[in-house]
Protein backbone atom coordinates (compact mmCIF):
# COMPACT_ATOMS: atom_id res chain seq x y z
CA UNK A 1 0.00 0.00 0.00
CA UNK A 2 1.06 3.43 -0.94
CA UNK A 3 1.79 6.06 0.95
CA UNK A 4 0.41 10.25 -0.08
CA UNK A 5 2.87 12.46 1.43
CA UNK A 6 1.24 15.88 2.29
CA UNK A 7 4.17 18.04 3.67
CA UNK A 8 2.10 21.40 3.09
CA UNK A 9 -0.57 19.93 5.82
CA UNK A 10 2.52 19.98 8.69
CA UNK A 11 4.64 23.05 6.82
CA UNK A 12 0.73 25.13 7.00
CA UNK A 13 1.41 24.72 10.83
CA UNK A 14 4.46 26.50 10.77
CA UNK A 15 4.17 29.19 13.55
CA UNK A 16 3.47 26.13 15.84
CA UNK A 17 6.74 24.89 14.49
CA UNK A 18 8.40 27.97 14.76
CA UNK A 19 7.54 28.44 18.30
CA UNK A 20 8.71 25.26 19.07
CA UNK A 21 11.90 25.79 17.77
CA UNK A 22 12.59 28.74 19.57
CA UNK A 23 11.26 27.06 23.04
CA UNK A 24 13.97 24.64 21.96
CA UNK A 25 16.84 26.76 20.96
CA UNK A 26 15.99 29.17 24.12
CA UNK A 27 15.98 26.60 26.66
CA UNK A 28 19.21 24.74 25.47
CA UNK A 29 20.68 28.67 26.04
CA UNK A 30 19.82 29.09 29.83
CA UNK A 31 20.98 25.26 30.40
CA UNK A 32 24.03 25.44 28.37
CA UNK A 33 25.21 28.92 30.19
CA UNK A 34 23.84 27.72 33.83
CA UNK A 35 24.52 23.89 33.33
CA UNK A 36 28.62 24.56 32.27
CA UNK A 37 28.67 26.92 35.38
CA UNK A 38 27.72 24.10 37.08
CA UNK A 39 29.90 21.94 35.81
CA UNK A 40 32.89 23.88 36.48
CA UNK A 41 31.75 24.74 40.05
CA UNK A 42 31.68 20.79 40.43
CA UNK A 43 35.10 19.96 38.71
CA UNK A 44 36.53 22.93 40.79
CA UNK A 45 34.88 21.03 44.07
CA UNK A 46 36.40 17.61 42.89
CA UNK A 47 39.68 18.85 42.14
CA UNK A 48 40.55 21.91 44.43
CA UNK A 49 37.87 22.59 47.32
CA UNK A 50 37.20 20.67 50.36
CA UNK A 51 36.91 17.26 50.77
CA UNK A 52 33.63 17.25 51.92
CA UNK A 53 32.42 19.38 49.19
CA UNK A 54 34.34 17.00 46.74
CA UNK A 55 31.92 14.42 48.09
CA UNK A 56 28.96 16.09 47.80
CA UNK A 57 29.78 17.04 44.24
CA UNK A 58 30.66 13.68 43.50
CA UNK A 59 27.79 12.10 44.81
CA UNK A 60 25.46 14.65 42.62
CA UNK A 61 27.32 13.53 39.50
CA UNK A 62 26.84 9.70 40.02
CA UNK A 63 23.03 10.45 40.79
CA UNK A 64 22.64 12.50 37.90
CA UNK A 65 24.67 10.68 35.35
CA UNK A 66 23.30 6.71 36.67
CA UNK A 67 19.18 7.56 36.05
CA UNK A 68 17.48 8.67 32.97
CA UNK A 69 16.93 12.33 32.45
CA UNK A 70 13.28 11.70 31.92
CA UNK A 71 13.10 10.47 35.61
CA UNK A 72 15.07 13.40 36.23
CA UNK A 73 12.30 15.46 34.94
CA UNK A 74 9.74 13.90 36.21
CA UNK A 75 11.12 14.29 39.72
CA UNK A 76 11.59 18.11 39.52
CA UNK A 77 7.93 18.89 37.64
CA UNK A 78 5.82 16.07 39.68
CA UNK A 79 7.85 14.97 42.42
CA UNK A 80 8.80 18.47 44.06
CA UNK A 81 5.10 19.74 44.32
CA UNK A 82 4.65 17.13 46.95
CA UNK A 83 7.42 19.15 48.84
CA UNK A 84 5.41 22.38 48.21
CA UNK A 85 7.52 23.26 45.27
CA UNK A 86 5.43 24.05 42.62
CA UNK A 87 7.00 25.18 39.04
CA UNK A 88 5.83 25.93 35.48
CA UNK A 89 6.84 23.24 33.20
CA UNK A 90 9.18 25.59 31.34
CA UNK A 91 10.98 26.26 34.94
CA UNK A 92 10.88 22.18 35.30
CA UNK A 93 12.47 21.78 32.19
CA UNK A 94 15.29 24.42 32.53
CA UNK A 95 15.62 23.08 36.21
CA UNK A 96 15.95 19.45 34.96
CA UNK A 97 18.52 20.51 32.17
CA UNK A 98 20.70 22.10 33.60
CA UNK A 99 21.09 19.75 36.44
CA UNK A 100 21.63 17.10 33.77
CA UNK A 101 24.32 18.89 32.13
CA UNK A 102 26.12 19.85 34.77
CA UNK A 103 26.98 16.24 35.83
CA UNK A 104 28.25 15.88 32.50
CA UNK A 105 30.05 18.91 32.02
CA UNK A 106 31.38 18.54 35.64
CA UNK A 107 32.98 15.20 34.66
CA UNK A 108 34.44 16.45 30.97
CA UNK A 109 36.01 20.29 32.68
CA UNK A 110 37.11 17.70 35.30
CA UNK A 111 39.61 15.70 32.62
CA UNK A 112 40.68 19.31 31.00
CA UNK A 113 41.99 20.35 34.31
CA UNK A 114 43.38 17.48 35.49
CA UNK A 115 45.36 17.25 32.06
CA UNK A 116 46.60 20.49 33.06
CA UNK A 117 50.70 20.37 33.63
CA UNK A 118 52.41 21.15 36.64
CA UNK A 119 54.08 23.67 36.02
CA UNK A 120 51.22 25.88 35.43
CA UNK A 121 49.90 25.47 39.54
CA UNK A 122 53.80 25.79 39.97
CA UNK A 123 54.06 29.24 38.27
CA UNK A 124 50.93 30.14 39.22
CA UNK A 125 52.52 29.73 42.61
CA UNK A 126 55.49 31.82 42.21
CA UNK A 127 53.72 34.78 41.69
CA UNK A 128 51.63 34.04 45.01
CA UNK A 129 48.16 33.63 43.36
CA UNK A 130 45.88 32.28 45.57
CA UNK A 131 44.04 29.06 44.89
CA UNK A 132 40.44 30.20 43.43
CA UNK A 133 42.70 32.98 41.25
CA UNK A 134 44.78 30.00 39.88
CA UNK A 135 41.71 27.57 38.76
CA UNK A 136 40.30 30.68 36.95
CA UNK A 137 42.93 32.64 35.69
CA UNK A 138 45.89 29.79 35.00
CA UNK A 139 43.98 26.28 34.87
CA UNK A 140 40.68 26.59 33.77
CA UNK A 141 41.31 28.81 30.15
CA UNK A 142 43.46 26.35 29.02
CA UNK A 143 41.06 23.32 30.37
CA UNK A 144 38.08 24.26 28.72
CA UNK A 145 40.36 24.60 25.18
CA UNK A 146 40.69 21.34 25.48
CA UNK A 147 37.62 19.76 26.03
CA UNK A 148 35.47 22.23 24.67
CA UNK A 149 34.51 19.99 21.78
CA UNK A 150 33.14 17.54 24.34
CA UNK A 151 31.37 20.05 26.12
CA UNK A 152 30.35 20.94 22.67
CA UNK A 153 28.95 18.08 21.78
CA UNK A 154 27.07 17.58 25.43
CA UNK A 155 25.43 20.54 25.22
CA UNK A 156 23.81 19.12 21.90
CA UNK A 157 22.97 16.34 23.32
CA UNK A 158 21.54 17.98 26.19
CA UNK A 159 19.06 20.50 22.97
CA UNK A 160 18.14 16.81 22.14
CA UNK A 161 17.07 15.36 24.98
CA UNK A 162 15.00 18.82 25.61
CA UNK A 163 12.45 16.63 23.44
CA UNK A 164 11.49 14.88 26.48
CA UNK A 165 10.14 18.11 28.13
CA UNK A 166 7.16 17.82 25.78
CA UNK A 167 5.91 15.22 28.49
CA UNK A 168 5.30 17.68 31.02
CA UNK A 169 3.52 20.33 28.12
CA UNK A 170 6.45 22.84 27.53
CA UNK A 171 6.17 23.87 24.21
CA UNK A 172 9.64 23.04 22.72
CA UNK A 173 9.62 21.71 18.95
CA UNK A 174 8.68 17.49 19.30
CA UNK A 175 5.60 19.41 21.55
CA UNK A 176 4.43 21.63 18.64
CA UNK A 177 4.86 18.15 16.08
CA UNK A 178 2.69 15.78 18.24
CA UNK A 179 0.13 18.48 18.17
CA UNK A 180 0.45 19.24 14.61
CA UNK A 181 0.11 15.49 14.00
CA UNK A 182 -2.91 15.54 16.35
CA UNK A 183 -4.71 17.91 14.13
CA UNK A 184 -4.53 16.68 10.82
CA UNK A 185 -3.29 12.87 11.04
CA UNK A 186 -0.15 13.38 9.84
CA UNK A 187 2.23 12.12 12.20
CA UNK A 188 4.19 10.64 9.21
CA UNK A 189 5.28 13.93 7.73
CA UNK A 190 5.07 15.90 11.00
CA UNK A 191 8.01 14.24 12.88
CA UNK A 192 10.05 13.73 9.52
CA UNK A 193 9.95 17.68 9.63
CA UNK A 194 10.78 17.79 13.19
CA UNK A 195 13.69 15.28 12.46
CA UNK A 196 15.05 18.04 10.06
CA UNK A 197 14.65 20.48 11.72
CA UNK A 198 16.51 19.26 14.81
CA UNK A 199 19.26 18.15 12.30
CA UNK A 200 18.87 21.82 11.40
CA UNK A 201 19.35 23.15 14.81
CA UNK A 202 22.17 21.19 15.85
CA UNK A 203 24.37 21.80 12.98
CA UNK A 204 23.67 25.46 13.92
CA UNK A 205 24.45 25.82 17.38
CA UNK A 206 27.40 22.96 16.96
CA UNK A 207 28.64 26.00 14.26
CA UNK A 208 27.71 28.95 16.76
CA UNK A 209 29.29 27.15 19.59
CA UNK A 210 32.56 26.21 17.65
CA UNK A 211 32.58 30.03 16.22
CA UNK A 212 32.45 31.37 19.79
CA UNK A 213 34.37 29.06 22.12
CA UNK A 214 37.53 30.46 20.90
CA UNK A 215 36.68 33.99 21.13
CA UNK A 216 34.86 34.67 23.88
CA UNK A 217 35.10 31.86 26.60
CA UNK A 218 38.23 31.07 26.89
CA UNK A 219 39.81 33.87 25.09
CA UNK A 220 41.58 34.30 21.65
CA UNK A 221 41.89 32.02 18.74
CA UNK A 222 42.58 28.43 17.64
CA UNK A 223 45.93 28.21 15.76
Amino acid sequence: MGIELDFAAVLAQWPLLLKGMAWTLGLTAVSAVLGVALGVACAWARTDGPAALGWLAAAYVELIRNTPFIVQLFFVFFGLPAAGVKLTPELASVIAMVVNLGAYAAEIVRAGVEATPRGQFEAAASLALSRAQTFVHVVLPPALRKVWPALTSQIIIVMLGSAVCGQIATEELSYAANLIQSRNFRAFEAFIVATALYLLMSMAVRALLNWAGPRFIFGGRRG
